[in-house]
């Protein structure tokens, strides 16, 4: 496993985690958006000197993101980044406050371990068996369906989130629903890592252009602004970006393995690793809660004079 992908990998995930947690803070001071007034949101979002160093720091990490692809297998890629959750935790906490409930502490353990158990099931020979680029009537039949959920569900939670009387939402809806688009733009980034070539920019430009990966990336990355700044406006950053990257990375694996053409593992162990940690990620993801509790309201009667309080 070469060194410097290793360090890409890990240099990305302080890229991202940092990115996201400057978008948080600056969300915090902009007007309420809505995913129903996409340019309206774009330029409140180009408005924040802070929102453009957060999206600076996330583009500086998808360039990072491009160079371990092309080093390190997909499945100990996405070990890796795997591992920047305990770093965007640790950085929610601190800088933004946030507190995470003991169920959800134990449910992004559970998380950590299924996808460990995915990324050992694809370690040694079927890991490295990646391949460059995916036929792209598969890569199709696998991204449209999965663009097209991902939309329904977001809606889907849009629609519950405007109820009255509804506890705020924890953010698992929009997490999953932003997890797909994502996916669906990392295997996109796995393909375009596969066409570059230093050596022969004028081909590589007409690959990509034949190639739907540059489209899919285009899509994905539209969409995945609105809907992504939108839900982190409204819900925790601590809650909604792990469950994004779980369903991300979990999605990256498994169609990867399809569109990539990479093969299930021959050996019953690695089988069992591979479809338990799938099925445990998804069954944390249905049993974390999907609202906040309510906040206590603070009493409003006019404050107690001394006499009255004794």
């Amino acid at each position: 496993m070469p060194w410097w992908g290793v360090a890409s990998a890990l240099l990305a995930n302080v890229l991202y985690s940092t990115g996201f947690v400057l978008e948080k803070r600056a969300l915090a001071g902009l007007p309420a958006l809505s995913t129903r007034q996409p340019v309206r949101v774009v330029g409140r979002l180009l408005s924040s000197p802070l929102w453009l160093a957060g999206s600076l720091a996330l583009a500086a990490g998808f360039a990072a993101q491009l160079a371990v692809y092309r080093t390190l297998p997909l499945a100990a890629a996405q070990g890796l980044f795997v591992s920047g959750l305990v770093l965007l935790l640790l950085l929610s906490s601190v800088v933004l406050g946030e507190r995470t409930s003991g169920r959800e502490r134990q449910g992004i353990v559970a998380i950590l371990v299924a996808l460990v158990l995915v990324i050992a099931s694809l370690q040694g020979e079927d890991a490295r068996a990646v391949a460059r680029t995916a036929p792209p009537a598969t890569l199709l039949l696998i991204a449209v369906p999965s663009l097209a959920a991902g939309l329904l569900l977001y809606r889907s939670a849009e629609r519950r989130a405007r109820r009255r009387h509804r506890l705020p939402t924890a953010g698992v809806p929009y997490g999953v629903a932003v997890g797909l688009l994502y996916g669906v733009s990392s295997l996109a980034i796995k393909g375009v890592s596969g066409l570059l070539a230093p050596h022969d920019l004028p081909a590589v430009v007409g690959r990509l252009l034949r190639s739907p990966y540059p489209y899919l990336l285009l899509i994905t990355g539209a969409a995945g602004l609105v809907l992504s700044q939108t839900a982190l406006q409204r819900c925790r950053a601590s809650v909604i970006v792990p469950v994004c990257t779980t369903v991300t990375c979990v999605f990256t694996v498994v169609c990867g393995t399809v569109a990539f053409g990479e093969p299930l593992p021959a050996d019953p162990l690695r089988r069992a690793l591979r479809l338990g940690g799938t099925a445990v990620a998804v069954a944390v993801l249905l049993a974390l809660p999907r609202h906040d509790p309510p906040v206590p309201e603070l009493p409003t009667g006019p404050p107690e004079s001394p006499d009255e309080a004794r």
